[in-house]
């Protein structure tokens, strides 16, 4: 059994849950979450906290029982604090502008790139070049934040593209004549 998935999710005040057959919905400040809890797992809300329970004891369920618990916790953090990553565009002539709620970025391709940005999702740029994705869905900003980094990711010969802020890339010595 999962360590992890016998601790139960404490409810911070203004959170409120709800679990109805294998749905669990997670209501904020920030706002609401839903999650399908798999066949072998079940979850209760007892007391300001919310159960996760492990039906048999199969692998399947053994390896679902402390993953849910997570998600659980996460969709928590979610609705209370929010979950925010950052990006930085690097290189001569990199920018990008948010027009609405489609961010342009100029990234030396032939032409602009327009990425629509989710609902749930909020996206500020600041100097041109610094982009902060923030949202309630911990997965969500995380799999947006990838999409706009893989348009141009960050290059190892002279550094330039779209990296993580605090990102270290490696950098190579380019080919040299002999």
């Amino acid at each position: 059994m999962s360590r992890l998935g016998k601790k139960p999710v404490l409810l911070p005040k203004g959170v409120t849950a709800a679990v109805q057959g294998a749905r669990a919905t997670i209501k904020g400040p920030n706002g609401e979450l839903a999650l399908h809890i798999p066949a072998p797992v079940t979850a209760q809300v007892n007391a300001g906290q919310i159960e996760v329970l492990c039906g048999s004891d199969d692998k399947k369920a053994r390896a679902l029982y402390g993953t849910i618990r997570s998600l659980l916790a996460n969709m928590v953090i979610g609705v209370t604090q929010g979950y925010t990553k950052a990006l930085e565009i690097q290189g001569v002539g990199f920018r990008a502008a948010l027009q609405g709620r489609q961010v342009t970025l100029a990234l030396g391709y032939s032409h602009p790139i327009v990425f629509a940005v989710p609902e749930g999702i909020t996206l500020k740029v600041t100097d041109g070049t610094a982009i902060s994705i923030s949202g309630a869905d911990k997965q969500q900003v995380g799999e947006v934040t990838a999409h706009i980094r893989s348009f141009y990711p960050a290059e190892p010969y002279k550094g330039k593209g779209v990296r993580y802020r605090g990102e270290h890339v490696r950098r190579k010595a380019g080919k040299t004549v002999a």
